[in-house]
């Protein structure tokens, strides 16, 4: 029983590798950039002025709207459309992301003032702090650090070898 409950526990913290992944590389970003649209100050101005209940039902849409796209996506796999289903799946997961971190960002502070969210959240925090202190965490993270330290030396030494080739010729 508890080598089950240590190989689920390895799953769940490569299920959220992977989606913090996922964020960390593209919903992120994207996330910053649509902060910085001067056309969507006065609705972030107004999301920021909700209330808890309709900043809790807003912080609800992307998930209702978007959630259906697995399905979908799944249904395209299964049909043969591998590519179309693959990539109708990852652009709605990071659609989603992205929208219900910029809209949690926006709304923080009115959601922690509903009580079930609150506590909700606190395990939210809990589970997240569990799994970026599991061991299976820091090595992965450590293994993405050495391969993009690798990626780096490797594209900076490609850049140098017709300058170094060059030299070589003059000589």
């Amino acid at each position: 029983m508890k080598h089950a409950l240590k190989i689920l526990g390895y799953v769940l913290v490569t299920v959220y590798f992977i989606a913090d992944l996922v964020f960390e590389t593209v919903a992120a970003p994207l996330s910053r950039w649509i902060e910085r649209l001067p056309v969507l100050q006065p609705l972030n101005d107004w999301i920021r002025g909700l209330r808890p209940y309709p900043a809790l039902a807003l912080f609800s849409v992307p998930v209702v709207i978007l959630e259906p796209v697995k399905p979908v996506g799944a249904f395209l796999v299964t049909t043969g459309h591998v590519t179309e289903g693959a990539l109708t799946i990852c652009a709605g997961e990071i659609l989603k992301i992205t929208l219900i971190e910029r809209l949690f960002r926006l709304t923080r502070d009115r959601l922690l003032q509903i009580p079930a969210f609150a506590v909700l959240y606190r395990h939210w925090i809990r589970f997240h702090d569990w799994v970026t202190s599991s061991e299976i965490w820091r090595w992965t993270r450590e293994q993405i650090a050495r391969l993009k330290f690798w990626c780096r030396r490797v594209a900076a030494s490609a850049r140098l070898r017709p300058a170094i080739r060059q030299m070589r010729s003059r000589d």
